[in-house]
């Protein structure tokens, strides 16, 4: 029998990304109020979802042929709202769920992080977690005034030893530091808050925080490591991984991989909880959801230029400078994500370009999920237990309330009867909903 397993949601930046699909009203109007995520929170609370994590990019893409043009005309990745108003505002409507917006090791200064993602993780009793993130783009990291990103390996360096800063701002305030003793007149035991006093190779703070302690004493850390290297930092640091390996004998590779590497730094591999990326596509029956995956399909694979536009934004490639009719030439590489790129090699197998993205199926993730809500339901079970555990993370192109109903009253609900999934949340606070089982 397949154990129960998590479900988050994989969000993409401001509301505006879902302009365009079906069923998104006047979003391109809108997307300033965030309701339409404020709805989703509640409807995956209402889901009992572990978390939402709320991806981010900081910048305006111009990797395609020079130019912002393709990427403000078709709204890729921009706008994009700061995803801590949004998280905080998550937060508000919701009592159970984790809220994990995504910030850049390269854009905050470590204290300011630890103090921000502190407060998310106060202001929602214990519901704040972090996507961590090196950066990949050098347009980015000119934005914060840097001259570019450093090299790939190299960012992972530096974010060891700021995951180290963090961890001791967060640990700067002792369990029960806050007495509040209305009668002696104090409200915090001073020997109880501690300076930090750190100085590394890359960073600097003094401490100790001055926003007193996370209720979880280190909020949830999530990572999406897919490179060698950004696995030995996931594995080394994250509570949750997002994972987008493709069919199940790499997942599990993947899963394997990771837990041997925690076990290398002496982590309980179980302390951490890895999610594949999916895109469940529904019908009332098989064929309805066919249909509906060959309409998303044929939407995408008409929409060469903008993937392309989209896959050079993350690996800081022009496409747009090659003969799309010819293959990509071997001396490209890419000191933004190695593993789209290594992902894009391996499916061209030496076609061009073009034939590559027009078979390339951007739909299905990790994994086809297609069909009526309980078929769909019995291939996770059958996923699940290829690969041993632990979850699947929901990044879904036609974010809609239609969508949203379709997996919490359909899709949740036939888990659910097959005690796949929870139906009430076990604890309060994230990290503990995580490790219920």
């Amino acid at each position: 029998m397949t154990k129960p397993f998590h479900l988050a949601w994989f969000l993409q930046g401001s509301s505006v990304q879902a302009w365009g699909e079906p069923w998104t009203g006047r979003i391109g109007e809108t997307w300033m109020q965030p309701e339409l995520f404020l709805d989703m929170a509640r409807s995956l609370e209402r889901a009992c979802f572990d978390y939402i994590l709320l991806e981010d990019s900081s910048y305006v893409g111009e990797s395609f042929q020079g130019s912002t043009e393709i990427y403000l005309k078709a709204g890729i990745a921009v706008p994009r709202q700061d995803p801590s108003v949004v998280a905080a505002l998550m937060t508000q409507v919701t009592s159970r769920i984790g809220i994990v917006p995504t910030f850049g090791t390269f854009a905050y200064p470590p204290y300011l992080l630890a103090r921000l993602v502190a407060t998310l993780d106060q202001v929602s009793a214990g519901r704040g977690g972090w996507n961590a993130v090196t950066g990949s783009s050098d347009f980015a990291a000119m934005n914060f005034g840097l001259p570019g990103m450093p090299e790939h390996d190299l960012r992972y360096d530096m974010a060891d030893e700021y995951m180290d800063v963090v961890k001791q701002l967060w640990g700067s305030w002792e369990p029960g530091a806050i007495i509040a003793d209305r009668k002696s007149g104090v409200l915090i035991e001073h020997s109880k808050v501690h300076g930090v006093h750190y100085e590394g190779k890359f960073f600097k703070t003094r401490g100790p925080l001055n926003s007193g302690p996370a209720p979880q004493g280190q909020p949830v850390i999530a990572q999406a490591g897919g490179s060698a290297r950004g696995r030995r930092f996931a594995a080394a640091h994250a509570d949750t991984i997002v994972a987008n390996a493709k069919g199940p004998a790499a997942m599990k590779e993947y899963r394997d991989d990771v837990r041997a590497q925690m076990r290398l730094v002496g982590r309980d591999p179980d302390s951490c909880k890895v999610l594949y990326l999916v895109n469940p596509i529904l019908g009332e029956t098989e064929e309805i959801a066919r249909e509906r995956k060959q309409m998303q399909l044929t939407r995408a694979l008409g929409m060469i230029p903008e993937r392309l536009a989209h896959l050079g934004k993350v690996t800081n490639i022009d496409f747009g400078r090659f003969d799309l009719d010819q293959p990509l030439p071997d001396d490209v590489s890419t000191n933004g994500h190695q593993q789209t790129l290594d992902q894009f090699r391996k499916r061209a197998a030496g076609r061009s370009i073009r034939a590559t993205m027009a078979d390339w199926n951007p739909v299905d993730l990790s994994v086809e999920l297609v069909g009526t809500p309980d078929a769909v339901a019995g291939r996770m079970a059958e996923v699940m237990q290829e690969v041993g555990g632990d979850g699947f993370l929901l990044s879904m192109p036609n974010v809609s309330r239609r969508t949203l109903a379709e997996i919490e009253d359909g899709l949740v609900p036939a888990l659910q009867d097959r005690g796949l999934v929870r139906k009430a949340y076990e604890h309060a606070q994230f990290r503990d909903n995580l490790l219920a089982y």
